[in-house]
């Protein structure tokens, strides 16, 4: 009894030390830090092994510390990851919704401050309700609970999935998983990975884990090394990417459509006849589909004179002038219309509207009272190919993306990333739509207004890029693929679940040991 008093007594005295003084804000400084490096591991900078050194660092500064403050080291954290890594929304909320500085970086700094409140609560979560040993809290508790707060905030209030840590592992080893266990499976493994590097601090004697930690990898690698889809022989498809570089702020006024027309004619030129597949990127069209039916028309003829096909980003509106939407259409054979159905709040449309009342009137967005298409939407058919669209920020969501799968292909993505000029935000966005073809087994083909355009094979590799800002038109020639990957079958419900399952068992364990 008196040693176990003595242990509590021990126990005590280390966490008050930990919470106190230089070496408590130390630790604190220490978590803002690491979260600030966290957004070096993802695309333009690429240096992924710096997402396994931030988390085994935010790990370890949550050992032995009381649950408020590994709150608060969670939420300095998130703050780090997220003031560094995703502050480009500042510069979509000044040009193109209200030009205040202070208020766009208010606007950006308070979203910040809310979404960084996810690390902070499995912080607090992990020192309230898990009291297991360091082995099963780095190697269990903090990996399943990160990957689950990944999830957890990839669809609530919509969804945010920016920085999942997952996507910036999309060239190491650790990616042989995604086709496996999606990239929550991927989130996991590099959590993971951290927690072993965090157990091996605490106790350097123990071979079993860099063992452990080697077989990962290497396991994950060997994984990869498998070809879950086949490529179609006789569906070999030479396409065309159209990066009009129309500039936003000139994008939607009326005396600039003309122009903006002949310009993505213009760069169409060169492909009639050589190209089986022409895609222009998001709203390329900025008017209503129903208004430019003399354009239709003569690009239809056009495709049936010379064999090449088209898909079209252009605004789509109901007969009844009731309801419109953000839409990719095709000419050629098959006429079908694809209507985004996972929107952008306050860009797209406007959430809680008896309570927001007339925000968008007062932010003057265009086209920001869109319509949600319908789940289930069946892929659209362009040169006798089944093709899986998604729009824009829609390829961040991995599980919707394989809806349209195995049916579909190839999986194309149209986007507009002007809204974020020269930041890293669009070298982001195209890093989140390569770990998609990768899900998928499917090259995609992901078409934008100012980059980054590019084509991306069934690995997630870049196979055929255009430069930012320019004016161009990116060719290349491409498979169908037929069949399923394991994700495509199960998507992220197999490791979901193993993630609550460890949470679960540790939980249980906790109880026993109490």
């Amino acid at each position: 009894m008196r040693d176990r008093r003595a242990v509590a007594l021990a126990e005590r005295w280390r966490e008050g030390l930990a919470n106190k003084g230089l070496l408590s804000r130390g630790g604190d400084l220490t978590s803002l830090a690491a979260g600030a490096i966290l957004p070096l591991a993802f695309a333009p900078f690429e240096l992924a092994p710096l997402a396994v050194l931030s988390l085994a660092a935010l790990f370890y500064l949550w050992d032995e510390v009381s649950p408020r403050r590994a709150f608060w080291r969670g939420w300095l954290y998130g703050l780090g990851m997220l003031g560094t890594g995703v502050s480009w929304l500042q510069i979509s909320i000044h040009q193109f919704g209200m030009p205040v500085l202070a208020f766009s970086v208010t606007v950006t700094a308070g979203f910040i401050a809310f979404v960084a409140l996810y690390p902070g609560l499995i912080g607090a979560l992990a020192n309230r309700w898990f009291r297991v040993s360091a082995a099963a809290r780095f190697l269990v508790v903090l990996p399943a609970l990160w990957t689950l707060m990944e999830w957890f905030k990839g669809w609530v209030l919509t969804g945010f999935p920016w920085l999942n840590v997952g996507y910036s592992q999309v060239d190491t080893p650790l990616a042989g998983l995604a086709p496996v266990f999606g990239v929550y499976g991927v989130s996991f493994a590099a959590a993971l990975s951290a927690g072993l590097l965090c157990a091996m601090l605490r106790r350097p004697s123990r071979l079993g884990y860099p063992v452990f930690l080697s077989v990962l990898w290497i396991g994950a690698f060997l994984l990869g090394r498998v070809t879950w889809t086949e490529a179609q022989a006789t569906q070999s498809l030479s396409v065309a990417l159209i990066q009009g570089n129309v500039a936003q702020a000139m994008k939607w006024l009326p005396a600039e459509r003309q122009a903006t027309i002949d310009r993505y004619l213009g760069l169409t030129a060169s492909s009639w006849g050589k190209a089986d597949v022409v895609v222009w990127p998001e709203t390329a069209i900025p008017e209503f589909y129903t208004e430019i039916t003399p354009y239709v028309r003569v690009l239809t003829a056009k495709a049936r004179q010379t064999g090449t096909e088209f898909l079209l980003g252009v605004p789509y509106r109901d007969p009844d002038g009731e309801r419109y939407y953000n839409a990719v259409a095709t000419i050629g054979r098959h006429a079908g219309i694809y209507r985004k159905r996972h929107l952008v709040p306050f860009g797209e449309y406007l959430p809680f509207p008896a309570l927001l009342g007339k925000l968008l009137d007062f932010l003057d967005i265009p086209m920001s009272s869109f319509s949600a298409g319908s789940r289930g939407q069946a892929p659209l058919v362009v040169a006798g190919v089944p093709v899986g669209v998604s729009i824009c920020y829609e390829d961040a969501f991995g599980e919707e993306v394989i809806e349209q799968l195995p049916v579909a292909r190839l999986l194309v993505n149209v986007s507009n990333d002007a809204w974020f000029g020269d930041s890293i935000a669009p070298h982001q966005h195209l890093e989140m739509a390569r770990m998609r073809a990768l899900e998928g087994g499917r090259f995609l083909l992901r078409a934008t207004n100012n980059g980054i355009s590019a084509i991306v094979d069934h690995r997630g590799k870049v196979v055929a890029q255009a430069p930012q800002f320019r004016p161009y038109t990116l060719k290349a020639r491409v498979r169908a693929r037929t069949g399923a990957t394991p994700y495509v079958m199960f998507g992220n419900g197999p490791m979901v679940v193993l993630a609550a399952g460890l949470l679960a068992a540790a939980l249980v364990s906790c109880r026993v040991r109490s």
